[in-house]
């Protein structure tokens, strides 16, 4: 029983070594895949790395070989710049030197000139003191005593022209006052030649003439010198402005742009240059209409356009260029009447006011004015005199002369102050403007709002923002230095820049 038993438990225990040798058999196995498992996925993820680590190693290298080469096209720039600053420092140390070396030889020159003038000044002493016989000291106290007998003269005669002149600012001072008192009673003539009325198609035009922010308002004011006053006044616009001309050329141009319908700043300062041609070419073509209705042949262009330019001034209330055809008709009538040359009077009438045309631009009288204009472009002597004295600046010595103040008194209206006051006026503008031009830097200026405000068109590139500030200040203190104006005037300066590219 003991052998069976110890049989038994032999045997239990090789099959339970065979088992457990089994049994580790297999989970070696099963180790040895999961090893293999392992290290397959280990293999895989160090061959991911690798290639993941040569692609941020390629990719460094290639923008370092980036960065490397803008840093050297940066350098290659950098040494260029250099080199052409280095090369502009020689040239301007040149040009210093080369200045140098002139103001040198200049100033021995002037030193060699001077010695000379003082050599030629001692030996015009020594020979005035050998032939007048008195010494330079004698001389000198001869010749004080002889400037100050002359000089007590010429005081007094200061002190009686000063006193003069005062009498006679005053008297000017007193016609002034008297002439603005009965301007009252003429404001709605005077406001017909200083503005002029456009009518519109239709009010939505308005916001159209005026532009986004003002713009187009602004241009256009820029471009022609006239105030444009857009009010509530239905379907239509003032011009205001002391120059009939830039009043008709804005009047032109914005009939063109309403026609066209493009409306903003390029386009109107091209339609402005195109009204003012339009405008030249109709002074020239009334000229020549005026000269042939009169029957006159070989007038120079220049006295043709100012006599077109006639068509828009106006004297005592009436127009000067029809005036001056009345004239010059009434003249013709006398003429054939006492046997005068009857075309040499229609000539002298028809050209006797023809320094209206440039009065606001000259000083003096109309008719002295006309005489030289018709001096200077070869018309006949004659007709020069006549003119110089219809208004007796000139003493009149020729029947012409007579003829042509009969003429112009028989076609003249009433004699009023207004005329008189629209001139000064004018002139008053145009001082205004004449102040401002004065300053350097200053393109335009334009007097607007009767004399109440002077907009001034500066030069970018000459005149900063800051200089444009004190430039306002500069010419208000003229302004007020001046002392031709009543009341405050409104000094703009406008500063514009403008950079255009064109894509292509």
């Amino acid at each position: 029983m003991a052998l069976g038993l110890g049989v038994v438990i032999a045997v239990s225990g090789l099959l339970y070594a065979r088992r457990l040798r089994d049994q580790v058999s297999a989970s070696r196995e099963l180790e040895m895949g999961r090893l293999h498992e392992e290290r397959g996925a280990a293999e895989q993820e160090r061959a991911s790395i690798v290639l993941a680590a040569r692609e941020d190693a390629h990719r460094l290298r290639s923008e370092s070989e980036a960065e490397v080469r803008e840093r050297r096209a940066e350098v290659a720039r950098l040494e260029q710049r250099l080199a052409q600053r280095e090369e502009g420092l020689e040239k301007r140390n040149r040009d210093v030197e080369q200045g140098e070396q002139r103001l040198t030889r200049r100033e021995e020159e002037l030193e060699q000139t001077r010695q000379q003038i003082e050599d030629e000044r001692s030996g015009v002493g020594r020979e005035l003191e050998r032939v007048a016989g008195m010494t330079q000291e004698e001389a000198r106290a001869e010749l004080l005593r002889g400037v100050e007998a002359e000089l007590d003269h010429e005081v007094a005669e200061r002190i009686r022209a000063s006193e003069q002149r005062v009498r006679e600012e005053a008297e000017e001072r007193s016609r002034e006052i008297l002439i603005t008192t009965m301007q009252r009673h003429a404001s709605e003539q005077t406001g017909e030649a200083a503005v002029t009325v456009l009518h519109l198609p239709t009010d939505d035009l308005k916001g159209r003439i005026i532009g986004r922010e003002g713009r187009n308002i602004r241009a256009l004011e820029a471009a022609t010198g006239i105030d444009v006053i857009v009010d509530e006044t239905p379907e239509a616009v003032v011009l205001s402005g002391f120059d009939p001309v830039r009043r008709e050329v804005a009047k032109v141009a914005l009939e063109r742009l309403f026609a066209d319908g493009r409306i903003h700043p390029a386009r109107i300062e091209e339609v402005v240059a195109k009204s003012r041609a339009e405008i030249a070419d109709r002074l020239r073509e009334e000229g020549e209409a005026a000269c042939q209705e009169v029957g006159i042949t070989g007038v120079h262009p220049e006295l043709v356009k100012l006599l077109g330019t006639l068509r828009y001034r106006s004297a005592y209330g009436a127009n000067v260029l029809a005036h001056s055809k009345d004239t010059a008709a009434v003249a013709g009538m006398i003429a054939a009447e006492i046997g005068y040359d009857v075309q040499e009077a229609r000539e002298i009438g028809l050209f006797h006011d023809i320094g209206h045309a440039v009065e606001q631009h000259v000083e003096g009288s109309h008719a002295v004015i006309g005489g030289e204009i018709l001096a200077r472009l070869g018309r006949p002597a004659a007709v020069v005199h006549a003119v110089r004295a219809h208004h007796y600046d000139e003493e009149p010595r020729s029947i012409g002369a007579f003829v042509l103040m009969t003429a112009d008194a028989i076609t003249a209206s009433r004699r009023g102050a207004r005329r008189e006051t629209l001139a000064s006026s004018i002139k008053r503008l145009e001082r205004l403007e004449q102040i401002a031009d004065e300053l350097p830097g200053v393109e335009r200026s334009f007097a607007i709002q009767a004399g109440k405000e002077l907009r001034v068109m500066v030069k970018p590139q000459e005149v900063d923002d800051d200089r444009a500030q004190i430039m306002a200040r500069e010419i208000a203190k003229r302004l007020h230095a001046e002392a031709s104006y009543a009341g405050r005037i409104k000094v703009v300066v406008l500063r514009e820049t403008r950079s255009v590219e064109y894509a292509k």
